[in-house]
């Protein structure tokens, strides 16, 4: 029923405290897709691990062309009708998944949900108890490709969903942005105001929650989005 999909890269310090998160989560026929970027830690040393403990983890070597394409990766090797997305450096609270998927069986007509998340320093202790409030998220489609707020730690959606966000296009900012706008154009995406991951911010972090890019180069990645994103959609209806 579900394929969780995480994308490692040189995440040894986190990673096992967010597999162990995880897999108590998953049924027996679930799976955990990782593939990994081309790390050079102990990341590798740890998935094997694991992998060769539970055999509902499927490794995979990853494109090693960064974050989006390693994502875009590992969602083409889902099998299951629920796809989740990790990241290697947070923590999954107890009742997410069930959560989430209590949330789609209640609301057929969805195809996407984003629950909110707690936002912790590296010990996990709370700096703003809501992402949702401290980024004022709202769902919308012209809303968020003036200002992303959608966030793929707190991101699930129907498999129905991959053949409208594969491939995902090299010139986008970012894999949940074009994801999350891809279902906010149809109008089938919902927020879950529970917040249901610890979400730690570090010094290596892959993203930024307020990004430093310029207005020019924010401008440019949202005129490239919004070219790709109109191609797809036409292509799509």
């Amino acid at each position: 029923m579900i394929s969780v999909c995480l994308a490692t890269y040189n995440g040894e310090k986190y990673l096992e405290e967010q597999l162990a998160s995880i897999l108590p989560q998953l049924g027996s026929d679930d799976e955990l897709i990782i593939s990994d970027d081309g790390s050079t830690d102990e990341t590798l040393a740890i998935i094997e691990r694991y992998a060769d403990q539970d055999q509902r983890i499927k490794f995979f070597t990853g494109p090693g062309q960064g974050v989006i394409a390693n994502f875009a990766f590992a969602i083409n090797q889902s099998q299951e009708e629920y796809i989740f997305l990790a990241d290697q450096d947070d923590v999954w609270l107890p009742e997410k998944v069930q959560t989430t998927l209590d949330y789609f069986q209640t609301h057929p007509e969805i195809e996407l949900v984003i629950s909110d998340l707690v936002i912790v320093n590296e010990q996990l202790e709370v700096i703003e108890p809501s992402y949702f409030d401290y980024r004022n998220v709202k769902l919308g489609f012209f809303h968020n490709i003036v200002k992303n707020k959608y966030i793929g730690a707190g991101m699930a959606f129907r498999s129905s969903l991959k053949i409208r966000i594969l491939p995902i296009p090299s010139k986008v900012p970012m894999h949940d942005m074009w994801i999350g706008l891809i279902a906010a154009y149809r109008n089938k995406s919902a927020l879950i105001t529970q917040p249901l991951t610890l979400y730690r911010r570090h010094d290596n972090n892959a993203s930024e929650i307020n990004t430093k890019a310029s207005f020019f180069q924010q401008l440019k990645w949202r005129c490239a989005i919004s070219y790709v994103l109109f191609k797809r959609i036409f292509f799509h209806a």
